[in-house]
């Protein structure tokens, strides 16, 4: 019975994210073209993770926001179980933060220059000396305050387990002296594994630790880092959920 219901819940979410894409798009755009700090444009897209979540039947928990404190511009480091991690988060966190983006994306019309005035950072991934150069200028162009977001792990996880992280991130955070969030999210891959579109009722667990200060790591002791904010989120990982 659950097999013959998968093609529905898969159609079900897709009619779900059309009409919503549908809906919200031209808002969204033209939100990221008009607000020059983009915050608009981020906050309407929260709409769109809050009817993917509601036709989804899947409720999202949040633990110590408290840690978050407001006004201070984080490179949030979270682990990647599945696509319904972004919509835990963008719904959760309650600030504003921008993402690493491939620079293809600009080439869309509208489109690519919304997301370009929103302050998303766009990156040169064949060229790496301009891959850094993007990263910095992005950073400069965030507004006060706003976050940027970065799953550590590169992509999501095909069992479940935390896998290795990435330097990407650290390197910023330590470059340009952003404390780092770690953000544990557990829950998701049982809502959708990573190579699947069929959905599944249930609960995302958000866990949001302690803020790590970067101002007395180098890029010389970026292992370290790396390392440490890895064991956090580890230990705050529920892998039974």
């Amino acid at each position: 019975m659950k097999n013959l219901l998968n093609p529905l819940r898969v159609a079900w979410l897709a009619l779900w994210a059309a009409v919503a894409t549908l809906v919200l798009a031209v808002p969204i755009i033209a939100a990221g073209l008009l607000s020059r700090m983009g915050n608009l444009a981020f906050t309407l897209s929260k709409l769109w993770a809050y009817t993917m979540l509601a036709v989804s039947f899947v409720r999202v928990e949040i633990k110590n926001k408290e840690k978050i404190q407001k006004g201070t511009s984080y490179i949030i480091i979270s682990n990647h179980q599945s696509h319904f991690d972004i919509l835990a988060l963008v719904t959760t966190l309650g600030i504003q933060y921008r993402w690493f983006i491939k620079r293809e994306v600009l080439m869309l019309p509208l489109f690519g220059y919304g997301l370009y005035a929103s302050r998303n950072i766009f990156i040169d991934r064949s060229d790496t000396a301009r891959a850094i150069e993007s990263i910095n200028k992005g950073i400069r162009r965030l507004p006060k305050g706003v976050s940027v977001m970065v799953f550590a792990e590169g992509t999501r996880s095909p069992d479940g387990r935390i896998h290795e992280f990435k330097k990407g991130g650290f390197m910023v955070a330590v470059a340009h002296k952003m404390p780092i969030l770690p953000v544990t999210v557990s829950g998701s891959r049982q809502v959708m594994p990573k190579g699947s579109l069929v959905f599944s009722p249930g609960k995302i667990r958000v866990v949001v630790g302690a803020p790590i200060d970067t101002r007395d790591y180098s890029i010389e002791k970026v292992d370290k880092l790396i390392a440490k904010t890895r064991q956090v989120i580890m230990d705050n990982f529920d892998a039974g959920k």
